[in-house]
């Protein structure tokens, strides 16, 4: 059997947490980035709850080893009468990019937002992460919205 055919998509539950936390430090790391510990176990909590507007995830399966995460959020639109989808964090393990692990996640996230009513998703990513971009262009239509942020 190929690890694509190997391959689950599964929402995150609370046995998942050290798995977890080992695929958003690999993500906040690729990113150069780093978050407190209350950010940790509030992110994780968020991700439990039942709350419709609250964070939802998933992660990607290889037979029982975790290898990718997403993180999405279904929120209102000033243009739209319906919610749209934003995934916020993609990440899947170095060792396994290329075996449809990242399609597989995005793929998830497109259809819990149709079941929400909300088929309109979007994300972002850096300009430099062109592995990632590559799927991108395949599977989704670049904007071109330039993002602009405030920090405290």
């Amino acid at each position: 059997m190929s690890e694509r055919q190997e391959l689950t998509v599964r929402p995150i539950t609370s046995e998942d947490e050290a798995e977890w936390r080992r695929l958003w430090t690999g993500y906040l790391t690729f990113y150069e980035s780093k978050v407190d510990e209350e950010v940790y176990r509030t992110s994780f909590a968020r991700l439990l709850t039942d709350d419709p507007h609250e964070y939802h995830g998933f992660l990607a399966l290889h037979g029982d080893r975790p290898v990718g995460l997403v993180h999405y959020l279904f929120h209102r639109h000033m243009w739209r009468v319906d919610n749209v989808c934003y995934l916020q964090d993609l990440y899947v393990d170095s060792a396994v990019r290329g075996t449809g692990a990242g399609r597989a996640l995005i793929e998830a996230v497109y259809a819990a937002a149709d079941a929400a009513g909300c088929p309109w998703v979007y994300w972002m990513t850096q300009e430099f992460n062109t592995t990632a971009r590559q799927l991108y262009d395949r599977i989704g239509e670049k904007s071109p919205f330039v993002k602009y942020t405030r920090h405290p």
